[in-house]
């Protein structure tokens, strides 16, 4: 692994391992636990990485030798009923808790120099902002890697299931834990069952066949769609509002958590917490693959200048996001950047125009087929499916209307969100849309850069309006290439099928199709910086 991992520093120790220690969870659990440390002598600061996923590859050399080898104590942990630990896993519901019984025993370690940080990516992400809750006295930093801290945002869009995440993370959390061959063997049966358990009518257990068996918080997970229900309440650890202690947040723009990353960042500085945030051209995957080096060099760096009192690797810029379009780099003092915000708005024709429209007039129609529901294609996905792709197939559908702008004149800078204001009419009075930004080169290839979905409910064939966030983006639209906006009434599987009724798509039979049109009062609006 460290041959094909370019440009990571030089190893300062050599690194001892203790592996199989007993934490104590909250209640008493065994909770099994890795300890690897600097083969040297005096003091040096201590990481906690709790785990769901396992202590083996790939946590134990990116975490466990990498960090220890820089000169510090490496505690990771597999939280309960995982990887060996007691009790049962219950998704987020215990890691504060676990997450403190923890640093009390680290308090009677005889290597504790009371000097304490965090790291880790994805839900190992969420168990730093559940200790957070309440920090013990001695986290001096934090850094949450393509990391989540709201539960129900990772499987809900505006209360539509993102039903491939859902899958994934029941996969991850069942069999990662147990080792890379079972896990290898059970992703094998989930891709090759994938169609088969996304289609099922009903939903509801579809998933047992290419799981392996029951999952049941993965059952309350999809038959809880709406986030005011007491299923949810205290999973989102919103420690942000009111942190004090030095966070680094790192992301992708193709990062399924980038839009939580996001969010973090913005309550970090309304708190006025020390923060930084680093975007790159990444998935949920390939930050940890191919952008591991970039990842852990900041890594390191924030955790050496608020643990070691060494800010010689810390870059001046609070900002660092990497430009699409032109595969370079830009330092920002803050994101977004106060950009100014164009709006864009589509035509009978076809096309995208600056001029605003004098009426709500219909513009477009089209047919979202349950049945042969639109498909998914790139995007912020957790699977390898996932990132910018060639949308041309997906735009030949006639589920799918485009809407293009003239060739550029002069290079335009998106930086910031990206926002589809719509006005939408159905048939069915029930609908989803899903709207993404794509950039057209000369060749008339049409890669995504960012997308969003929302329901629409309208009565009587009524236009509604709906507002879309399409996440975010920083994205050079070069001379010669076109802004397009794309429309259709879905992604599958990356949400789940809209049944054209309203019935919870969990336990619908039936499907019915739904014409949904669009109408000319809707606007494409983008941050140009």
């Amino acid at each position: 692994m460290r041959a094909s991992w370019r440009g990571l520093p030089a190893k300062r120790y050599e690194a001892g391992w203790e592996p199989g220690l007993v934490v104590p969870a909250a209640d008493g659990s065994p909770l099994l636990t890795d300890h690897y440390f600097p083969r040297a002598e005096g003091d040096f600061p201590t990481l906690l990485v709790r785990s769901p996923y396992g202590r083996g590859l790939p946590w134990s050399p990116m975490y466990g030798l990498l960090f220890a080898e820089q000169g510090f104590h490496v505690v990771l942990q597999s939280c309960r009923g995982t990887g060996g630990s007691g009790g049962a896993f219950d998704l987020w519901r215990n890691e504060a808790a676990d997450g403190r019984a923890t640093v009390s025993w680290l308090r009677e370690q005889p290597w504790f120099d009371g000097t304490l940080g965090t790291v880790g990516p994805s839900y190992l992400g969420y168990v730093q902002w559940a200790l957070a809750l309440d920090p013990p006295p001695e986290l001096k930093a934090m850094v949450v890697q393509v990391g989540l801290h709201d539960p129900y945002a990772l499987f809900y869009t505006d209360g539509v299931l993102r039903l491939e995440n859902a899958l994934l993370d029941g996969l991850g959390m069942t069999y990662q834990h147990r080792g890379i061959a079972p896990f290898l063997r059970a992703t094998l049966r989930l891709q090759r069952r994938l169609r088969d358990v996304t289609t099922a009518r009903p939903l509801r257990g579809a998933y047992v066949s290419a799981l392996g068996g029951e999952v049941p918080w993965l059952d309350e997970v999809m038959t809880h769609p709406d986030a005011r229900e007491a299923y949810w309440r205290g999973a989102s650890a919103e420690a942000a509002e009111r942190l004090r202690v030095p966070t680094s947040l790192i992301t992708g723009w193709y990062d399924a958590l980038a839009d939580q990353t996001f969010e973090q960042y913005d309550r970090l500085r309304r708190a006025g917490c020390e923060t930084s945030l680093l975007v790159g051209p990444w998935t949920h995957t390939s930050a940890l693959q191919r952008g591991w080096p970039e990842v852990f060099a900041e890594s390191l760096a924030w955790l050496r200048a608020h643990l070691c009192g060494d800010p010689s690797g810390l870059r001046p810029s609070t900002v660092r996001v990497h430009m699409g379009g032109e595969d370079a780099w830009c330092d920002l003092d803050d994101w977004p950047s106060a950009p100014a915000t164009t709006s864009w708005y589509p035509t009978p024709d076809g096309h995208l125009t600056r001029q605003a429209p004098t009426d709500s007039a219909p513009l477009t129609t089209f047919r979202y087929d349950p049945d042969d529901p639109t498909p998914s294609l790139g995007g912020p996905l957790l699977s390898r499916t996932a990132g910018p792709r060639d949308n041309r197939t997906l735009e030949s559908r006639t589920d799918v209307v485009t809407f293009t702008g003239p060739p550029l004149t002069e290079p335009v800078d998106i930086l910031g969100p990206v926002t589809a204001r719509l006005s939408i009419s159905t048939d069915t009075g029930h609908a989803h849309v899903f709207a993404r930004l794509c950039d057209v080169d000369q060749e008339g290839r049409s890669v995504n850069v960012c997308d969003g979905l929302g329901r629409v409910r309208t009565t009587a064939g009524t236009p509604s309006r709906v507002t879309v966030p399409m996440s975010a983006t920083a994205h050079r639209f070069a001379v010669g290439h076109r802004i397009r906006w794309q429309l259709s009434g879905g992604a599958h599987p990356r949400f789940v099928r809209g049944t054209g009724t309203g019935e919870s798509p969990v336990d619908a039979t039936t499907f019915v199709p739904v014409r949904i049109t669009l109408h000319a009062d809707s606007v494409l609006t983008l941050p140009e910086g």
